[in-house]
């Protein structure tokens, strides 16, 4: 258990400190405009970048292993959502926004940090493989469920044409695209740019976990919705049991691609589920509380699985 708890703290506390320093320096949110800059648009896509590049090709092609894994991320969406829609009345856009709640785990600031910790640079492959395909079911999805909800008022090529834009042109998926085609032709870049993504790639973890514990801060929570139930049981518990279950299911993988996917799976609610609230003014203040709730209680579930999985209590295949 020293082991984990060892693990975690140094995680945590880097958020906790964050939540921290916002609290003291008060500083508008604002402030924190070059730091997110930085971690989405330069250190993280390096690391991306760095470890991919590195990684023999016909590994970044498990399209058995991103199925399972999406399909599991889809399937928890469609409960919630399915869910709020029969009990609200049929309202889609604030059910969208739910959905996501329960689904949309903070897999770009926590994912790659906690992940290769845990389980070292064997995770770097699986971790930005779900990144991707993931972040392209929520780009897709978001803008498609307003749209049915009629709260975009977009025509169906501006729709597309949206969509396709923030895949495109996602610093991670750039990052990523440009990972596999150096593993496919099997470049190195030669030695001071290594040098250079390294530094950029060790600074992406703690600068990301430090600005996650600042957004937490700045958006204080007013009352704890009645929908917080459902949302922190779905994200925390039941989406990584179905991660489990799904990829033992569908495949044999190495424990280590298992379990990263699993541990994504039970990460908080993203951060950026905020902010596609705010982009269409549904449940804005709700969607800030998923996120504080969710990554508060998940300081126990997150080091509850890292236990289970370094105990050696938790099989990496159900299914042998």
């Amino acid at each position: 258990m020293s082991d984990v708890i060892g693990l975690v703290l140094p995680f945590f506390g880097l958020i906790f400190m964050g939540f921290l320093v916002a609290r003291i320096t008060r500083q508008p949110i604002e402030a924190l405009g070059w730091m997110n800059t930085f971690v989405i648009y330069v250190a993280l896509p390096a690391l991306f970048f760095q470890l991919l590049a590195k990684t023999p090709f016909e590994r970044l092609t498990e399209w058995t292993f991103i199925f399972g894994a999406v399909f599991s991320t889809y399937l928890v969406f469609s409960m919630m959502f399915v869910g709020s829609v029969v009990l609200s009345g049929g309202r889609i856009a604030e059910s969208t926004i739910k959905g996501l709640a329960a689904a949309y785990g903070n897999i770009g600031y926590m994912g790659p940090g906690l992940a290769l910790l845990a389980f070292g640079e064997e995770a770097a492959v699986p971790v930005a493989l779900i990144f991707c395909f993931e972040n392209i079911m929520h780009f897709a999805i978001a803008p498609m469920m307003m749209a049915l909800s009629g709260d975009d008022r977009s025509s169906p090529l501006a729709l597309v044409l949206g969509v396709l834009r923030k895949i495109v042109l996602h610093p991670f998926i750039i990052a990523t695209a440009v990972g596999v085609a150096g593993a496919y032709f099997e470049v190195r870049p030669p030695v001071p740019i290594e040098r250079f993504l390294e530094y950029l790639a060790r600074a992406a973890a703690p600068c990301a976990l430090f600005a996650m514990g600042v957004t937490l801060a700045l958006r204080p929570l007013r009352r704890i919705p009645t929908e917080m139930a459902p949302i922190a049981v779905l994200k925390l518990i039941v989406h990584p049991l179905i991660c489990w279950v799904v990829l033992s299911w569908v495949g044999n993988f190495s424990t280590e691609w298992v379990f990263s996917a699993v541990l994504l799976a039970a990460l908080p609610t993203a951060t950026n589920v905020f902010v596609i609230a705010q982009q269409y003014n549904v449940w804005v203040q709700r969607a800030s509380a998923s996120v504080l709730i969710t990554t508060l209680i998940s300081v126990g579930t997150v080091t509850g699985l890292l236990y289970l999985v370094k105990s050696g209590l938790l099989p990496p295949d159900l299914f042998p």
